[in-house]
């Protein structure tokens, strides 16, 4: 059985080909064009019109790259949750239409639950806990009661934007990430801020504003406060992966979300489960970052377990990761 999936729930539009024969999964294709400036944020608006002009020509790469054509697809998928309205309308879009034209069954996914079961399916995971760093979402995620519960999140915005967020104060542009990474790597000292973690979850609001206050007085090195900025955040989010594995009793860590893809986040990550005799899976960068390639596994999924959508059925910005029943788990 073979999926086409499309990923569109931020500045990404990504097309993933997606093949499951006895239960065993294959990405056959997994292409994307992202939106992203030199200077500022994102900006939704000019998102959408990003993935207007790309989506014909990235569908027609995915299915080139996969060698096959949409006679051979099966099964149509899509990221319906969570994400800005405006692109995640043009991904709905576009599904619709293949499933209009080529007479295709439409299945519409949560998107942050597809980073949980592409890295099950990459690594032959059985029972994982998924720390989910990404631009809008930071969350510790473990199966639990027929649902992917939420055992520690962001108290305010996502680890991914609050990087973002303090490029673009330092004139860098979209995204920032990668940017204030390598800055980091020539960082000498650490300047100590804010450490935010209440209970199982985490705050960087005063974080930020901390940070940008000390960039406007000139004081500190900017490397610095980027090397100090990685390790006080990336301290705080292992520290809530690290109790909410103890809690729940697991000993499988994934990786997900394009912060994922910080080599400094996954280093601590490593020491964190090693010193505690875990597992960790960090998927190859193509499957951390949004793709379409998750997408199509887990609408496959979904599919085989009866989920279908209809073509009136609406997007769903805000729908959260535990409003999901996890019925194509035994």
């Amino acid at each position: 059985m073979i999926c086409l999936g499309i990923e569109s729930t931020a500045h990404t539009f990504g097309v993933g080909i997606a093949e499951e024969k006895k239960g065993k999964g294959t990405i056959l294709a997994n292409i994307k064009k992202s939106y992203t400036t030199k200077k500022g944020g994102m900006i939704p608006a000019l998102a959408s019109e990003h993935h207007v002009l790309n989506c014909g020509t990235i569908i027609r790469e995915g299915l080139e790259k996969a060698g096959i054509s949409m006679k051979d697809v099966d099964v149509v998928g899509f990221a319906e949750s969570p994400g800005l309205g405006h692109t995640l309308r043009i991904g709905a879009m576009a599904a619709r239409s293949l499933s209009v034209m080529h007479k295709k069954p439409l299945v519409g996914i949560n998107h942050c639950i597809a980073h949980l079961e592409i890295g099950r399916m990459l690594f032959g995971a059985d029972d994982p806990i998924l720390m989910y760093a990404s631009g809008a979402n930071t969350q510790i995620i473990a199966y639990q009661g027929k649902k992917y519960r939420i055992f520690g999140e962001t108290l305010d915005i996502g680890i991914g934007n609050f990087l973002d967020t303090l490029a673009r104060h330092l004139g860098l542009g979209f995204p920032g990430g990668p940017k204030v990474y390598e800055l980091s790597l020539k960082g000498k000292k650490f300047i100590e801020l804010p450490y935010v973690v209440k209970g199982m979850d985490v705050s960087f609001g005063g974080l930020l504003t901390n940070l940008k206050t000390k960039i406007d007085s000139g004081k500190y090195r900017v490397e610095d406060l980027c090397y100090s900025t990685q390790e006080t955040v990336f301290a705080m989010l292992v520290e809530v992966t690290e109790r909410a594995m103890a809690h729940c009793q697991k000993t499988e860590l994934i990786i997900g979300g394009g912060v994922g893809c910080n080599k400094r986040l996954q280093e601590m990550s490593k020491i964190m489960c090693k010193e505690n005799g875990y597992t960790c899976f960090i998927p190859e960068p193509q499957f951390l970052v949004d793709n379409g390639g998750m997408i199509a596994w887990q609408a496959l999924l979904q599919y085989k377990a009866g989920k279908r959508t209809r073509l009136t059925d609406p997007i769903k910005p805000y729908e959260r990761t535990d409003d999901i029943d996890v019925d194509w788990r035994d």
